[in-house]
């Protein structure tokens, strides 16, 4: 939601700006087109890859030309469900969890064990945030940070983790969540008042663990990030899976294939007729 309102709202005055990092979805529709189709030897149109996702918006990211290989005529995401969706499913074939049997978690590297799941740092989508901080920290300023502390500005939805070195703040960050706080943030980028070296944006305020009602359900928030934090932290730089992937597949670090694989542009965008748009 925030990547279509910055291109066909906001244009250039952001979208230059925005990481071209692929979203942990389509990166997985990279790997399961990409790496897994080649470990199985199977063509990646042979391969109808399936996404369970909380938000509707991934249906649409899903669609876009960015992510559509014209040479086997295959999106690397050829279906999302939304999480919602699944319930539905369930409900109508009359099919309850308890009723589910559990199975070992798959991976696309066969050596790993049922019970190897591993998380990134933070609670929950801030964990890209907490990542490009400690790693800034580290890099830039030779500084370990090992826990950040986030502070509430106007409202919860928009908080600033900052470093301090020598009595100066030397990284300024931001989580910026719901349209009202994206409004704010671009105010201040028009206005030239915008301080901060790296924001996090979420479409969608207070996340999406709400009651009936639609406000937010914070006991059931707290429950599942105590699960999430249960599950023990293991960073990317270490993952040696990853590093083998990096090495076999994508050429190494920096590689031209790299770019093509794991990245993705954004530009201002025309508005049309279609009916894929939405109107802001």
């Amino acid at each position: 939601g925030w990547i279509r309102y910055a291109e066909r709202v906001l244009t250039n005055l952001v979208t230059s700006h925005i990481c071209t990092a692929k979203s942990p979805q389509q990166i997985m529709g990279s790997l399961v087109k990409g790496y897994f189709a080649r470990q199985q030897n199977l063509s990646p149109d042979k391969i109808f890859h399936v996404i369970v996702a909380p938000c509707y918006d991934k249906k649409l990211e899903a669609l876009r030309e960015d992510f559509y290989t014209a040479l086997y005529n295959s999106q690397e995401v050829d279906c999302v469900l939304t999480s919602g969706e699944i319930v539905q499913i369930m409900e109508q074939k009359n099919v309850s969890m308890k009723d589910v049997t559990e199975v070992a978690v798959d991976s696309l590297f066969d050596e790993i064990k049922e019970g190897d799941v591993v998380r990134h740092d933070g609670k929950r989508s801030d964990g890209y945030l907490e990542h490009i901080f400690k790693h800034a920290a580290k890099e830039l300023f030779g500084m370990d940070v090992k826990e950040i502390t986030y502070k509430a500005l106007k409202n919860k939805d928009f908080q600033e983790v900052t470093l301090e070195k020598d009595g100066e703040t030397v990284l300024r960050f931001a989580a910026a969540y719901g349209f009202r706080n994206i409004q704010n943030m671009v105010l201040k980028l028009k206005k030239g008042k915008f301080l901060y070296h790296f924001v996090e944006v979420l479409a969608c305020p207070g996340g999406q663990a709400q009651t009936e009602d639609g406000k937010p359900d914070k006991a059931l928030l707290n429950r599942m990030e105590e699960v999430y934090a249960a599950i023990p932290v293991r960073l990317p730089e270490t993952n040696t899976h990853v590093q083998k992937m990096y090495q076999d597949w994508l050429e190494g670090m920096d590689s031209k294939k790299v770019q093509e694989t794991l990245h993705t542009k954004y530009s201002a965008v025309n508005q049309t007729a279609s009916n894929l748009d939405i109107k802001w």
